[in-house]
């Protein structure tokens, strides 16, 4: 198997010894990471586990992360900045070749790229495919990341960290670290963290302590809505939803202790024959969507929230430029 290094917490002696002469602080790193892998590789999920709060919407459907949600990992040695790209992928569409233009641009600017690859599947053409873009991006560090390990025994562990050694030395590079983790069981991610920051250029923070992500609130609360939205219809209109939050303000005359927020907001879909199925019988489905997304806002904002909701058609809004500019890709 030659010299792979596979990082597991419990197996690893503690570098110290406790024996050395006390070292000079080592200095604060900060810099930029993105995790790539096949959809529902638990990208998201591990952006979140490693933020500690929800930042980038996780959904078991391709392409729901459109705009790169970036996570901060605020540490006293370190500040990561978890930049999460769209999933790359053949394109059918003009969005798809701009996501996948996006990616590759991603790719070359940040200083860390973790592949993530779930524990639970065969290396499969997917992984390949993104796995040769990688070869090509000769200078910047890549870590694989073996996410979901909490649903494999040890024996398929053993052999996809095998896998995945042999992957990167058929296309003559090296894993700079092979990591299993479970976001969801909470392990070895932030044994992760730490695999990351020495591969971060030495420098201050970049973003204020406090800070969980750069997006603005609105693209996060279209985003909410969005996965509202999508629950539930995925199957029908998995790509066909955009949201775009209109205005926010805050109502007028209200005491101060007792703020509301109006946010108003378009779901877009792309077809009159979608509207039915978004809007549900009487509106059911809307009102349901206006719910659980109202409560995810104001768990965001701290503040109470009145969403007013509106579904509009953009005609083939994806393969349209003027459409998706307005839209905001």
């Amino acid at each position: 198997m030659g010299a792979m290094s596979v990082r597991n917490q419990s197996s690893e002696p503690s570098e110290d010894g406790g024996s050395k002469a006390p070292e000079a602080v080592a200095p604060h790193r900060a810099g930029f990471a993105c995790f790539v892998g096949r959809p529902n590789a638990g990208k998201s999920t591990l952006t979140n586990a490693l933020v500690g709060q929800k930042v980038a919407i996780t959904a078991n459907q391709p392409q729901t992360t459109r705009h790169t949600v970036r996570g901060i990992v605020h540490r006293p040695d370190a500040q990561l900045i978890l930049v999460d790209t769209p999933g790359l992928h053949k394109p059918r569409t003009l969005l798809g070749e701009r996501l996948n233009d996006i990616v590759r641009t991603t790719w070359a600017e940040v200083d860390v790229i973790g592949f993530c690859l779930p524990a639970n599947e065969k290396l499969g053409p997917g992984d390949r495919f993104i796995a040769k873009e990688l070869a090509s991006i000769k200078k910047t560090p890549k870590i694989a990341i073996v996410t979901k390990t909490d649903l494999v025994d040890s024996k398929t562990l053993a052999e996809q960290l095998i896998a995945i050694d042999q992957l990167g030395r058929e296309l003559g590079f090296e894993w700079a670290e092979i990591v299993p983790v479970s976001a969801v069981g909470d392990q070895q991610v932030g044994l992760l963290a730490d695999l990351i920051v020495p591969l971060l250029p030495e420098g201050p923070a970049l973003y204020p302590e406090g800070d969980l992500t750069d997006e603005p609130e609105q693209v996060m609360i279209a985003e909410l809505i969005r996965e509202a939205a999508l629950e539930g219809v995925r199957d029908e209109l998995p790509h066909s939803i955009a949201v775009v939050v209109e205005e926010m303000l805050p109502r007028e005359d209200r005491p101060a202790d007792k703020p509301l927020l109006d946010i108003h907001a378009f779901v877009y879909i792309e077809r009159p024959s979608q509207k039915g199925i978004i809007i549900g019988p009487k509106g059911k489905r809307l009102k349901d969507v206006g719910i659980k997304s109202r409560k995810q806002i104001e768990a965001l904002l701290g503040t109470p929230v009145f969403l007013d909701l509106h579904v509009k058609v953009a005609k083939d809004w994806q393969r349209d430029p003027r459409q998706l500019r307005k839209l905001g890709f």
